[in-house]
């Protein structure tokens, strides 16, 4: 997953045609810890589908204030430089619930986009 660095990759990152999904974490947090493991495996089943990217809200704390982060890790998905769906609870998150979310942002996206979806 590519990290941003600074906000000005971010807003280039999200200005995307295709559907982006920014991951808020950071170092400190036992729940982004508790995805790091099966997050690879995420990313590679949706790699033709989006592009996740990482933010660390420590290291771009300004992104998380102007995109209203409460709570971490949380799951933004974007595209043309709106947000289009998020996922944001104090709960840690599975697999399961991640996948769903990520289906449920190509739903959104394709539907904006007016493409045909392409699921598995």
């Amino acid at each position: 997953m590519k990290q941003v660095q600074n906000e000005a990759e971010f807003n280039v990152s999200i200005q995307s045609s295709s559907l982006v999904v920014a991951v808020f974490k950071a170092d400190w947090c036992g729940d982004c810890k508790y995805i790091d493991p099966f997050m690879p495996e995420v990313e590679q089943k949706y790699a033709d589908r989006l592009t996740l990217i990482e933010v660390d809200v420590d290291k771009v704390g300004d992104v998380s204030q102007e995109q209203n982060i409460l709570g971490i890790p949380s799951f933004v998905a974007y595209a043309d430089g709106r947000e289009l769906v998020r996922f944001v609870n104090k709960l840690r998150k599975t697999r399961e619930e991640i996948e769903d979310f990520l289906n449920k942002a190509l739903d959104v996206y394709h539907t904006l986009h007016d493409t045909p979806e392409k699921r598995d």
